[in-house]
This record gives structure tokens, C-alpha cells and sequence, in this order.
């Protein structure tokens, strides 16, 4: 009997043993050492939990829940809904989820949604942009996990003075607001100092690309394009189908759309009456659409981020489905591997 993508179904529900454990004991029993990226506006309730309970890390920006009082919603649904499947499948127990917090001064939600998490004890934060000192104090008096986002030896080095359990190298060809170094100088570079939990990320869509990933030192990848098109993401239509037309080559990387350089698709840039050949840089000090484009239209909502693995996209599936796909070529790669050793 064979599960969704092909492979016997006892392999496919047996969680695989990464070496990660050890330096992040909270990632133990993950099916595939994964860590789903918070993508603003597309991670909903529904695309976390599918994730959590496929075997991977879930994660969401805080942001992501608009209206008042809404994030600390979205928290309690999603920690029942794990616990529903935990009492149903204690077989497979779901993954923790993360949230992800916004260090930037035009977030003014930061102190309030933080408290959320410090009371109902959300199990890994993730940092992105500013210094994270103050949130890692919050997270750590009740044992969470800090991973925080950086894109140069640079950052890393402050983030972890200021006291980080992880890090998370955003490397060129990841969606959204990425880094310009290679995954394998930025992963080399950070393993000559730092021994502590890395997760890795930069066009990674395959299974292969998770185990490359752990080749290179990591202990988990981190994937957002690839679940942008998964059914139970938040994302238009139109947008999944732009992920599953285009190719590397449809990816542009700046900084006008919101004031920080990211990833987006060509085709969304266009669309919103911006030429992808000659756009002006924006303010860095600000995290908005920028001055320099078409305020009619918006940053995620109309002009869509996306990596360069988007030519590994071929359609819109569920999450299982894509996790049972990842799990099969990761175990196909590490085959080869070992056929060749």
C-alpha cells in the first residue's frame, strides 16, 4: 500500500531522524527538517496547521492577523487544532508552529503581540530585521525558541550577541526580502563561527534541496514559494498560477516595492504598471510600497514575492501532498547518495 506520492505508506509516516536534535532539541520528530517560511498575508490558520500536522514546521507572521485582538485568535485556533490532531494521531504528532515578529519601528503592534506569545507560550519565535534582544528575553522566560533572519555575517553576529538560540540564512534566490550571498558562502562562512541550530534557505523546493541543505551544515531548510501554491494557502488564484508559469528568469530582486530588496514576480511588477528593467530605489528607512511606484497597487497583496525555485512549481496541491512529494525525493536523494559512497 503506497501513500500520496508513491512510497509505501509505513515509510511515508515514519518521521525521518535529522541531526538537528541535537543543537534544536524543540524540532525533534519532525517528519522532514523543514521549516515553512512566514510569508505575509499568504500563511493563514489553515496553511499552518496543514503544515504542523504534514510533519514540518508551520509559521506565520504575527501581521497577519489584522484586526484587533485577531493574533492572539489565530494563536489559541491554531494550538487546538494541533492538540485535536495530537489526541486523534499520537502515531504522528504535529510540529511546532512559529510566529514570526517584525523588529522594525512602523510596527507598533510589537509589545502587544509579543505578550501574546510570552502567555500562551508559543514554541519557536522568529526575528526578522532589527536588533532581537529584548524579544529573546521575552521568548526565553518561558523556554521558547529565537531563530532570527539574516542575510550577512554581519547581522549574525549581532543577532546572536544578542542572545538568539538560531539562525536563519536568507540567501539569494529566497522569496520576499532576501540576502545577495550564495547559500554555500553564507552557510560556510556562518559554520566557521557558529556551531548553534542554522536554517537555511534559498530556492529550495525540492527534497534534494533539503538534504543539499543539511550537506552544507544546516539543520533545516526553509521553504515559502514552494507552499504559496499549496491549496490551503492565502494567496489569489491568479498568483498560484503566475508561480506555475514562471521560471528563474521571472524573478526580480529590489528594494523599491518595500523599501527593503526582495524577490518578486515579473509578471506582478508589470502588472501593476512598473517596468522590471528600470525601477528607482526606494527610502530604506521605510517599510511601505515606496514613493517611487504605483500606490494603487500593494506590496504582497498585488505585487507578489516569490523565489527563484518557482520553476519546481507545477501546480496547486494540498500541503500533505507536497510534504509527501518532499519527503519521497529526500529519501530518493539520500539513496543516490549513499548507492554512490
Amino acid at each position: 500500500m503506497t501513500g500520496a506520492a508513491g512510497i509505501p505508506r509505513e515509510d511515508a509516516e515514519q518521521r525521518i531522524d535529522p541531526t538537528m536534535h541535537d543543537r534544536l532539541p524543540a524540532l525533534a520528530g519532525l517528519r522532514l527538517p523543514v521549516i515553512a517560511s512566514p510569508m505575509f498575508i499568504v500563511s493563514s490558520i489553515e496553511l499552518v496547521v496543514a503544515q504542523c500536522t504534514a510533519g514540518i514546521v508551520g509559521s506565520f507572521p504575527a501581521l497577519n492577523a489584522r484586526e484587533p485582538g485577531a493574533f492572539e485568535r489565530w494563536v489559541v485556533a491554531i494550538k487546538a487544532a494541533l492538540a485535536a490532531h495530537d489526541a486523534a494521531h499520537p502515531e504522528a504528532p504535529a510540529a511546532p508552529f512559529a510566529v514570526n515578529h517584525i523588529l522594525h519601528p512602523t510596527n507598533n503592534r510589537l509589545d502587544d503581540d509579543l505578550a501574546v506569545c510570552v502567555r500562551h507560550r508559543v514554541p519557536i519565535v522568529i526575528t526578522s530585521l532589527q536588533a532581537p534582544g529584548r524579544v529573546a528575553e521575552a521568548v526565553h522566560s518561558y523556554g521558547g525558541v529565537v531563530l532570527h533572519d539574516v542575510v550577512n555575517v554581519r547581522h549574525a553576529r549581532k543577532a546572536l550577541a544578542e542572545g538568539v538560540d538560531g539562525l536563519i540564512a536568507v540567501c539569494a534566490g529566497a522569496g520576499g526580502h532576501a540576502g545577495r550571498l550564495s547559500p554555500f558562502a553564507l552557510a560556510t562562512e556562518l559554520r566557521s563561527f557558529f556551531d548553534g541550530p542554522l536554517v537555511l534557505s534559498g530556492a529550495i523546493s525540492t527534497g534534494a534541496g533539503i538534504l543539499a541543505a543539511e550537506a552544507l551544515g544546516a539543520d533545516a531548510a526553509y521553504m515559502g514559494t514552494r507552499f504559496i501554491a499549496a491549496a490551503e494557502a492565502n494567496a489569489d488564484p491568479r498568483y498560484k498560477q503566475a508561480l506555475i508559469e514562471a521560471g528563474a528568469d521571472d524573478i526580480v530582486y529590489t528594494n523599491l516595492i518595500t523599501g527593503v530588496a526582495a524577490n518578486f514576480l515579473r509578471s506582478s511588477l508589470v502588472a501593476a504598471g512598473l517596468d522590471p528593467d528600470d525601477l528607482p530605489r526606494a527610502d530604506k528607512s521605510k517599510m511601505n510600497f515606496a514613493s517611487g511606484g504605483n500606490t494603487e497597487r500593494k506590496a504582497w497583496r498585488d505585487i507578489w514575492g516569490a523565489g527563484q525555485s518557482v520553476a519546481g512549481i507545477h501546480a496547486v496541491q494540498p500541503v500533505a501532498e507536497i510534504v509527501a512529494e518532499l519527503e519521497a525525493e529526500y529519501r530518493a536523494a539520500r539513496a543516490r547518495l549513499l548507492a554512490r559512497g
